[in-house]
């Protein structure tokens, strides 16, 4: 594990102790960066004990839960705690959730019509549930920050904690305001990102965080329904590419189709680096996808080649240096 996360120290190292400042706006990844470049360096040995990478485990079970909202959010956080329950019990360390399934994902004065309040207590009976069970979750929801209105993925740690409010960048629905940043940040110590359905159509969104040091991608999404036939196998190759290109575990959790063809398409499906399907949902079931993933496996290694060779190596590190690199709850709380 030591060797996959120090893949792309010297990156860092580059970025940190040789380059320029890091933007105003990723300041809380700076402390954990230097930490990182200096241990490549061969710097004080203080770094690398302090460096969260190195205790990272071997395996972390995930699971997609392939959940089917209503326009009930009471109902949806009851069932959302329950599937975090039952995914505990199975062994999970990770659950994850569609696009919006705290809420559910519909029509622009539907999800307008939530107040910050509401939002702000359903994150709150979600963070309880992972209290509870001593699990992370990643939920979709919308999320308000003054007068904006954001299509948000919330990873929250076993402490109820948020770690990450991640903003979809690339939009498909006219109601939200585009994100602001991408990121990674632990979980157990392993270093992880996120995207938003259509993000999952822009590589950079996925290669910017992997070259930060993510070596696992979560992807939450509600795609199409069933209706529009010609984009469902686009999808999945478009997601397979994401892990393949760039050798990390890819996580997705879809939402399932409706018996009216209204909905998504499923699928949700775990991707191993090597862009092979590991395990992959039903359309129409409200399955859960549970696999280990042997962390090992990803490398970072194809993403790592963009920097290396070519002639694009200086406008990777550019695109790095906008990376949000989270390594504690506190430096969670300092970016928001």
């Amino acid at each position: 594990m030591q060797t996959t996360r120090i893949n792309t120290a010297w990156l860092v190292a580059a970025i940190c102790l040789g380059g320029p400042a890091l933007p105003a706006t990723c300041t809380a990844a700076e402390p954990e960066a230097r930490r990182v470049a200096e241990s490549a360096a061969g710097r004080p040995a203080e770094a690398a004990a302090n460096n969260p990478a190195k205790a990272a485990p071997a395996t972390l079970k995930v699971a997609a839960v392939q959940m089917r909202s209503t326009r009930d959010l009471d109902e949806n956080i009851r069932r959302t705690k329950r599937s975090i329950q039952q995914c505990a019990e199975r062994g999970a360390r990770v659950v994850v959730f569609p696009e919006c399934s705290v809420t559910g994902y519909f029509d622009e004065p539907f999800m307008k019509a939530f107040t910050a309040e509401q939002l702000r207590e359903a994150e709150r009976a979600v963070a309880d549930a992972c209290r509870e069970n001593d699990v992370y979750a990643i939920v979709g929801m919308p999320w308000r920050e003054g007068e904006k209105l954001y299509n948000s993925a919330v990873v929250i740690g076993p402490d109820g904690n948020v770690i990450e409010r991640y903003h979809k960048v690339q939009l498909a629905e006219p109601w939200p305001d585009g994100g602001d940043h991408l990121s990674v940040f632990p979980i157990d110590g392993v270093a992880c990102s996120i995207i938003v359905c259509h993000d999952e159509r822009y590589p950079e969104l996925v290669r910017l965080p992997v070259l930060a040091g993510a070596r696992v991608v979560f992807y939450i999404s509600h795609e199409s329904g069933i209706r529009a036939e010609h984009k469902i196998e686009p999808y999945r190759a478009q997601i397979q590419a994401r892990a393949v290109e760039n050798s990390v575990f890819v996580v997705q959790s879809n939402a399932p189709a409706n018996e009216d063809s209204s909905g998504s398409h499923g699928h949700s499906r775990i991707i191993a680096p090597d862009g092979n399907i590991v395990k992959e949902a039903s359309v129409f079931g409200e399955d859960t996808v549970i696999a280990t993933l042997n962390l090992d496996d990803a490398s970072g290694r194809m993403a790592e080649k963009s920097v290396s060779r070519g002639p694009l190596g200086d406008w990777w590190q550019a695109g790095v240096r906008r990376v949000r690199v989270i390594s504690s709850t506190g430096d969670a709380a300092k970016a928001r």
